[in-house]
């Protein structure tokens, strides 16, 4: 088995599907907003979609939390700096105990992402 996907959930998918083209330096690998949901290719498909009014889940559930989502990047403050026009930090960048450094970022709906620097 694999990770063949992610989803998450946003309130405006045009605005996100910028944001994390931006973010990834890529640009969508399927879907768009007039689909109902864009793909990413970030090592497995990064899925964007906004909750359906239907959704038995409520979208204040789903939106503006933390992903567990982990983005590696080569050097974390320089990821940091390229993206500082960007991005929100919501957590500085953190040496943890296994090594390796870890930092949060927000979407523009506060769904909250992790930038992992390996050892």
């Amino acid at each position: 088995m694999r990770l063949a996907a992610a989803r998450i959930f946003v309130t405006d998918l045009t605005r996100s599907a910028a944001w994390y083209r931006q973010l990834l330096g890529t640009e969508p690998t399927a879907g768009g907003p007039a689909s109902g949901y864009v793909v990413f290719d970030a090592g497995a498909d990064l899925v964007l979609e906004p909750v359906d009014d239907d959704s038995y889940i409520a979208a204040d559930v789903l939106i503006g939390r933390f992903t567990g989502l982990s983005l590696a990047v080569d050097d974390i403050r320089l990821a940091l700096l390229g993206l500082a026009d960007t991005v929100d930090v919501v957590g500085a960048p953190e040496v943890q105990s296994w090594g390796g450094t870890l930092a949060t970022i927000a979407d523009p709906d506060g769904n909250q992402l992790q930038l992992v620097q390996y050892p």
